[in-house]
């Protein structure tokens, strides 16, 4: 009972923050290039309590953590937040500011990663502080669900951002019949979830981001 609730304690600022602004930043890249559409729903906003969804931000993680505590053998940690809404119509270049759009939720997990990477660097150098394991442990846990969700998202399959920056990329023709998936983008990736695709594709690509904040940082 310890483990679980040291573990939930760990992870939950880092979870919040990173499922939270990844969907906020979409609302004010939306409104930089045109649509205010988030604004005047009231959703535009940098607080998390804003975007919280009840289910994939707090019990689907909170299960996934509480399961790895009790077990002992950890799964990939994912969630997802209230959707803002973006009306890609609304943009003053629709094809091509949609792009920018979808990246700017995981250009702000890449931005937290790092802040999570100073702080772990940070906890390291200071190694007698009383501090430094529960920080450590909590900037290890930032940096991993925000590489987690900055690749997932980053995968080419609508509705995932990557999708939408692949539809943004590809000629009209191309791009409306790759849009056509949207609608099974979710079923697919959860099947390939339960069969274990999605975490043999996940696993090497998060490693490689992390292997690459450690060369970059020194820890």
């Amino acid at each position: 009972m310890n483990e679980l609730i040291t573990t939930l304690t760990i992870w939950a600022l880092p979870v919040l923050f990173a499922i939270t602004l990844h969907e906020a930043a979409h609302g004010y890249a939306a409104r930089y290039f045109g649509d205010n559409t988030a604004e005047r729903a009231g959703r535009l906003s940098f607080n998390p309590i804003h975007h919280i969804d009840p289910v994939g931000t707090l019990l689907v993680p909170g299960l996934i953590l509480a399961i790895g505590a009790i077990s002992g053998m950890g799964g990939m940690l994912f969630g997802w937040a209230k959707p803002v809404p973006v009306n890609f119509g609304r943009l003053r270049r629709p094809k091509a500011d949609m792009l920018w759009v979808a990246a700017a939720g995981p250009a702000v997990n890449l931005l937290m990663a790092l802040g999570w990477a100073c702080l772990l660097k940070l906890a390291f150098m200071n190694p007698a502080s009383t501090y430094a394991l529960p920080m450590a442990r909590m900037a290890d846990a930032g940096i991993q669900i925000n590489a987690v969700l900055m690749v997932l998202n980053l995968l080419p399959l609508p509705p995932l951002d990557g999708g939408r920056i692949m539809v943004s990329l590809l000629p009209p023709r191309p791009a409306y019949r790759f849009s056509m998936i949207e609608p099974y983008g979710m079923p697919i990736l959860f099947l390939l979830m339960f069969v274990g695709v999605l975490g043999s594709i996940l696993g090497p690509l998060v490693g490689l981001f992390r292997f690459a904040l450690a060369t970059v940082f020194g820890f």
